[in-house]
């Protein structure tokens, strides 16, 4: 077993984790669907946050090539993947089971309140990328800023800005495509 295969192992796990609370709140929002209130912002929001996940599970490939691990390095990716496991907990609105309130699950609603906190922890998934870009890719440190500063941004105006959520969502999904395709 390589050292690349040895850290990839927890990284996976927790990314795995973050796939399946995406896809188990899908569920469990298709079998509430006649008391939810959809927004396609929200379920936007959700497919950007399984993009990136997605995102990350990709370029690990490319760090095989990476051969001094440091425990630093590999902190840092765990908790890369930690940030993305907490903006997919927090992506979509959860059933609470109470019969006599439905409201949790208006997805405009749930953006605009506990949504954010899967914004803040989307910008400290960005906080971690220039870390990684600069020093196991070794991306020149311009690069490896400027693109999480604009991410970052993103989720600071999501955060303190809810009555904007549905334009920067669509900004973030533009942003999201673009950060794909420079990584793929």
């Amino acid at each position: 077993m390589t050292q690349h295969e040895y850290v990839f192992v927890a990284i996976s796990i927790i990314l795995g984790l973050a796939i399946t609370r995406l896809l188990s709140s899908i569920a469990a929002l298709v079998r509430a669907h006649k008391h939810l209130t959809f927004h396609w912002a929200t379920a936007l929001w959700g497919a950007c946050v399984m993009l990136f996940i997605l995102q990350l599970w990709w370029v690990g490939w490319e760090l095989r090539e990476f051969s001094e691990w440091a425990f630093v390095d590999f902190f840092v990716v765990v908790i890369g993947s930690i940030f993305l496991y907490g903006a997919a907990e927090l992506a979509l609105p959860s059933e609470d089971y109470d019969i006599t309130d439905d409201s949790e699950l208006d997805f405009l609603a749930h953006s605009r309140s506990l949504g954010r906190v899967s914004a803040l922890s989307m910008l400290g998934y960005f906080c971690v990328g220039p870390y990684v870009n600069i020093t196991l890719f070794g991306t020149p440190a311009l690069l490896s800023v400027i693109f999480p500063v604009i991410g970052g941004t993103l989720m600071l105006l999501i955060t303190l800005k809810p009555a904007w959520f549905n334009v920067l969502t669509v900004v973030f999904a533009c942003y999201a495509i673009l950060i794909l395709y420079l990584t793929a």
